[in-house]
């Protein structure tokens, strides 16, 4: 005779029982806890083995979101089901769960697994300036490319998107973003977000595809005064009396050519629109059709205009030794020798880019627009139909602030 079953009823699941099993038939109970909580139990054997699978918590009304004595009896029901078909249910969960879990994995975002990196790892990162580096490089160069794919989706292909760009223009540039994603990649693998090679390793993997760095021809780069020096350097400059030191000044707190910043004119300068106007041939670009270059003006760079010296028949901005000429091409790289031995003016337009790069939110664009760079993509240059000057108003703002904190302390 088969035993009964169907042997609970919803009033009894409201009583206040002693602890212990109660049946319902088929291997369902209601398990009562000895703090007097009810959770639903299937209970079977598996090759002779006992075995008991919990199904929840027992539901006494009918909107929680406990299981009812219908739904128990129903995962009872396919439990049994699973055993006729000799499938361990248990077993058969867990194995749903992991799929699920394994789901959940590859849907976290490389992005995701970075910004969770250097969460692990701020702590242990004492220079403020480091982190904002990995930030800023990421940023820059990977997350664009695969920022919002699945890590384990990353591949090899997707790597030498990103870095083939910049191996030969940017090697240590392109060096460090690699690392940091090789880096990124095998954190994620730690956190089972991804299985696998790492596609961004280099001994036996990338090395076989791009040349090595000592074979990269370097580009001779201006020397240039490390952005956290410029703050310190601008306060002894400010100290200085003279043009030369004025214009060396305006040449830092606008990131311009020193050509143009010699070269400037009075009729280029419009104090009241903040603005100083470039004209192509001074602008340091070669193309056809070039417009004038159009550069913000901040508050200190206005007062170093304002209280320049004017001389009769003279349009220069900066005025030199002789009557009626610009201050000499020479004068503030002799200045920079005296002051700081190996640096010259023009490395200050990559030390703005440094700081721009790792130190601050604005977009690459933005700060390429502000040193007056041609878009070197045809077709973005084709579409690209603004200077982005509000952008630049808020950016040369903000370097002028960091170039003069000294002076604001």
């Amino acid at each position: 005779m088969p035993r009964p079953t169907n042997r609970l009823s919803a009033l009894t699941l409201k009583k206040k029982l002693p602890p212990g099993l109660y049946a319902d038939g088929g291997g369902l109970y209601m398990q009562v806890s000895l703090q007097g909580t009810k959770a639903w139990i299937f209970r079977y054997a598996r090759a002779k083995r006992p075995r008991k699978m919990g199904l929840g918590p027992v539901s006494t009304k009918p909107d929680d979101k406990r299981i009812t004595l219908a739904d128990a009896r129903q995962k009872a029901a396919a439990a049994r089901s699973l055993l006729i078909d000799g499938v361990d249910p248990i077993e058969a969960r867990n194995a749903k769960r992991a799929q699920a879990a394994l789901e959940d994995a590859h849907a976290v975002t490389f992005k995701h697994c970075a910004d969770e990196y250097l969460k692990d790892n701020e702590a242990s990162w004492k220079n403020e300036v480091h982190r904002r580096q990995w930030a800023s490089t990421l940023k820059t160069y990977v997350h664009p490319v695969i920022g919002h794919l699945p890590v384990a989706g990353v591949d090899t292909g997707l790597v030498l998107k990103i870095l083939r760009p910049i191996w030969n223009a940017k090697p240590e540039t392109a060096n460090r973003v690699r690392g940091r994603i090789e880096t990124i990649l095998d954190w994620a693998k730690t956190h089972t977000y991804r299985q696998g090679d790492n596609p961004a390793r280099w001994k036996g993997h990338l090395d076989n595809v791009l040349p090595k760095r000592s074979k990269v021809k370097r580009v001779r780069h201006h020397p240039a005064l490390p952005y956290v020096d410029v703050p310190e350097f601008v306060a002894e400059l400010r100290d200085i009396e003279g043009i030369t030191a004025r214009a060396l000044e305006f040449t830092i707190l606008t990131a311009g050519r020193t050509g143009a910043v010699i070269g400037a004119t009075l009729p280029e300068i419009d104090l009241e629109a903040k603005v100083w106007t470039v004209p192509p041939e001074r602008a340091g670009t070669k193309i056809d059709g070039d417009e004038p270059r159009r550069v913000p003006l901040s508050a200190r760079a206005i007062e170093i205009l304002k209280a320049l010296p004017r001389q009769e028949g003279n349009p220069h901005v900066f005025i030199g030794a002789k009557s009626g000429k610009a201050l000499s091409n020479m004068a503030m790289l002799e200045m920079m020798r005296e002051m700081r031995p190996g640096f010259v003016p023009h490395g200050f337009r990559s030390t703005f880019k440094d700081w721009c790069s790792e130190t601050t939110n604005y977009p690459n664009e933005v700060s390429e627009a502000a040193l007056w760079h041609v878009v070197a993509d045809k077709v973005e240059a084709a579409y690209r139909r603004g200077d982005l000057f509000e952008k630049r108003c808020a950016l040369m703002a903000d370097w002028a602030a960091f170039c003069c904190k000294e002076m604001a302390k």
